[in-house]
């Protein structure tokens, strides 16, 4: 046997390592689990974003599959990551891997707890986040009233991002619905965002209450902005409403209104994410935007 074999032959049970490459797939789903974990992800939506069914993504996560390099590569794309992320364990250095070790031990609530104080300490100086403000809710609790009223006197730009998805798309909410569904509508609501973002150094912005819905985008907000939930007690939200002259809510009003509580229950753990929470039940807009403004301006 001549030297070239010899060495093929030493490294060959290496390569093959059964209990190795167990421990790769392991650890490679784990590194998924990690990574979907870290962009707050369900993996009902990651199955959606990267076109891999939600049941072959839990066995990927498990350890329990050897996934094609085109699923990861899917994979990769929809969490935001490189391939290489996903595929090489990441060393880090001795106070990084204690943070994954100290995080590894969290539950799931204190994680995303964990998670949220660290987008918003360390995602941006938070003089700079400031300078954005987010008021995000229902409609009919007085976002763009206060918006509105709020930037006159800042002297910063009011950007609604729904109209700021109407303008890029070039036609109406319903109608962006109707063409390209709740997914379609998210994609470009995340794009507008970033692209606000990135236009707006200081502004004040009204956002749609369904975008806690979408964790990226959330996230996205809650890391660059300083946010407001502005809420109201379901039945001003509804009679909001209908002085705004939608009458839609009425053709129903005790289902609507059953269906205006669900939602705000549904959705109180997400708001409540915010930085500070305004309510506005029962107080005239000029009350409203004086502890506003009190909240976002910094003291000297």
């Amino acid at each position: 046997m001549d030297t070239d074999t010899k060495d093929q032959t030493a490294i060959a049970p290496t390569l093959h390592d059964g209990v190795a490459d167990a421990e790769f797939i392991t650890a490679l789903g784990n590194r998924v689990r990690e990574a979907r974990a870290r962009r707050g992800m369900s993996r009902k939506a990651l199955a959606i974003s990267s076109a891999v069914s939600e049941r072959y993504l839990a066995q990927v996560e498990s350890g329990e599959t050897n996934p094609s390099i085109m699923v990861l590569r899917h994979v990769a794309h929809a969490l935001g990551v490189s391939l290489l992320e996903l595929i090489e364990p990441q060393q880090g250095s001795s106070e990084y891997r204690l943070i994954a070790r100290f995080l590894e031990q969290l539950s799931p609530s204190r994680m995303e707890e964990a998670m949220l104080r660290l987008m918003r300490d360390f995602g941006s100086e938070d003089a700079s986040r400031r300078r954005r403000i987010a008021l995000v809710g229902l409609r009919g609790a007085g976002k763009s009233t206060l918006g509105r009223a709020l930037s006159g006197e800042l002297g910063v730009p009011f950007v609604e991002l729904n109209g700021a998805i109407e303008a890029e798309a070039g036609m109406p909410l319903n109608e962006i619905f109707m063409l390209y569904g709740q997914p379609g509508f998210r994609r470009l609501e995340r794009r507008c965002l970033e692209s606000i973002i990135a236009r707006h150094e200081a502004a004040v912005i009204t956002v749609g209450g369904g975008i806690v819905s979408e964790a990226e985008t959330f996230n996205l907000l809650l890391m660059n902005c300083y946010t407001v939930w502005v809420k109201a007690s379901p039945e001003e939200h509804m009679s909001r409403v209908v002085a705004q002259g939608d009458l839609r809510p009425m053709e129903g009003s005790a289902e609507a209104m059953e269906d205006m509580r669900r939602i705000l229950v549904a959705r109180e753990s997400l708001y409540s994410k915010a930085d500070f929470t305004l309510d506005t039940t029962g107080r005239t807009p000029e009350e409203c935007l004086t502890q506003l403004r009190q909240t976002v301006t910094p003291t000297p």
